[in-house]
């Protein structure tokens, strides 16, 4: 392994992602690390794979504003990805904002197909979110999953609506630590932390502490807690229903996400462009040749 704590740095960050998706990333960054080179169609279908609505767009009286891809503070979390995929929290939160004080747009659709992300910032895009309803309706519409971080921004909506194969849940935080000593001594280096400060060191070389094992925990659980309660909010249930029920980090299926009152209907994009007057066919930006041809004969 040639970067050991490039990747315990990238797992040891306080993540809502879908478990499945954010191991999927750590096991690439390994093999980037171990050496493996990637095009950047490779690393866009690996990490963030293209998808349609990538910007925010006005139909009618109505705003699209996307939600898709991995979720960062700011920037991308896989360095040097030219993909320009993802959403940032901080991003999609301007656009929430600028489109609530827009008085032409009566009604905001958040187009949604996310596996969550990063922690940081997240629940101030969820806050904009929830400010926004207070104006005008906000309907995020779960395109393909709404997940972890995803939802915590999603659930704080005047409603979450599902298309049929949809999928929303993971609620949850998760970090990691990787003991790397063994990785460092077999690439022959022996390091030596020196530092200032009682716990400046922890959490660096060797097995975890009692001590930094809890606060370890303390952090994951001061973010979870915040999760919860604006979940709890947002769908206006109880924290125990959150933490008791569906708030346990397992994804739920359209039908049961209903049920469990994560979300309020089922329905497709279009449909619900549709209860807004919105979503009829895009104007043509050219005519197709042989159109061209039929049109020259009028």
């Amino acid at each position: 392994m040639k970067y050991p704590y490039l990747l315990a740095a990238f797992a040891s960050e306080f993540w809502a992602m879908e478990e499945t998706k954010l191991l999927a990333i750590v096991d690439f960054l390994a093999m980037q690390a171990e050496g493996h080179k990637f095009t950047a169609q490779e690393i866009e279908a690996r990490i963030s794979p293209a998808t349609a609505s990538a910007v925010a767009r006005k139909d009618g009286a109505v705003a699209v504003v996307p939600l898709r891809g991995i979720i960062s503070p700011r920037v991308s979390v896989v360095e040097n990805s030219s993909t320009g995929g993802g959403a940032t929290a901080e991003g999609f939160a301007s656009t929430i904002d600028r489109m609530a004080d827009d008085d032409a747009v009566k009604a905001i659709i958040v187009d949604a197909d996310t596996p969550g992300g990063n922690v940081l910032g997240v629940d101030e895009a969820s806050a904009a979110v929830a400010a926004a309803k207070e104006r005008k309706p906000v309907i995020v519409q779960v395109t393909g999953n709404l997940a972890s971080a995803g939802y915590w921004i999603g659930c704080s909506a005047s409603e979450i609506v599902m298309s049929p194969s949809s999928a929303a849940g993971a609620i949850g935080v998760r970090t990691a630590y990787d003991d790397v000593t063994e990785a460092l001594a077999k690439s022959g280096v022996s390091r030596e932390i020196i530092a200032a400060g009682k716990f400046k060191g922890e959490g660096l070389l060797g097995p975890l502490s009692d001590d930094t094992r809890t606060y370890m925990q303390g952090r994951i659980d001061e973010y979870y807690g915040m999760f919860v309660d604006r979940v709890a909010a947002g769908r206006d249930v109880a924290t125990s229903a959150v933490r008791d029920g569906f708030g346990q980090g397992r994804m739920l299926g359209a039908k049961a996400a209903v049920r469990e009152k994560m979300a309020d209907r089922i329905a497709t994009m279009k449909e619900t462009l549709a209860r807004f007057g919105a979503g009829g066919p895009a104007p043509r930006r050219f005519a197709p040749e042989r159109e061209k041809r039929a049109l020259a004969l009028i």
